[in-house]
């Protein structure tokens, strides 16, 4: 699974993108968020950011949305405008 972060979150974990092999039983994007959380203390840190946004596949998903092995997951914090 390819995992992509965005904005701050790419900043306070220092990477852009990582490769990971979830256990089978992480079926959502939650679930997803808190296997990476187990990570490090930066992915801790970063991925409890509130109101974090994910896409699945580069579209836009929701926590529930489900995942797996083959999916590129990307988390960014919400974008603003102005």
């Amino acid at each position: 699974m390819k995992i992509v972060y965005f904005a701050a979150l790419r900043r306070e974990i220092g990477v852009g993108e990582e490769s990971v092999s979830p256990p089978a039983e992480i079926a959502t994007v939650a679930q997803l968020i808190e296997w990476l959380k187990a990570l490090s203390p930066k992915h801790a840190k970063a991925l409890s950011a509130p109101r974090l946004m994910a896409a699945v596949n580069q579209d836009h998903a929701a926590m529930d949305a489900p995942v797996s092995a083959a999916d590129e997951v990307a988390f960014f914090p919400p974008v603003t405008g102005g």
